[in-house]
């Protein structure tokens, strides 16, 4: 599978974004889905996850109540809406998508996903 991230960009402290990244490749939508993120320096952090179905998400705590990952299965394409973002929240965005299909479980490791698209900077000014 391949995945394509875009969306990314320099907004001000408090503004929101909404990235997106498209898969090509394989059954879409037998696969779950996630975003994690890098900061210069530091390791790629989970932040949101949504399984194959849609029925379940996931979120790291410092985002919750302000992210909201989805999908759109006809569009092979998952979303992550970001609000309130904070300047802490600079970083590379990437997609991630599972190894195999139909997991549901929690998966939250980098290496636990078996396919990333490329990324997408978001730079969040204070």
């Amino acid at each position: 599978v391949q995945l394509q991230a875009s969306g990314g960009g320099l907004v001000q402290a408090g503004d929101s974004l909404r990235l997106s990244c498209v898969a090509s490749g394989r059954s879409f939508s037998a696969y779950g889905m996630a975003w994690f993120r890098q900061a210069p320096g530091k390791e790629r952090e989970f932040v949101a996850r949504i399984t194959w179905s849609g029925a379940s998400t996931y979120y790291v705590d410092s985002v919750k109540g302000r992210f909201t990952i989805s999908r759109d299965n006809a569009k092979n394409t998952v979303y992550l809406q970001m609000n309130s973002l904070k300047p802490e929240e600079t970083a590379v965005y990437y997609c991630a998508a599972d190894p195999s299909p139909w997991q549901s479980r929690l998966l939250s490791y980098p290496g636990e996903y078996g396919y990333w698209g490329q990324g997408t900077q978001v730079t969040v000014s204070s």
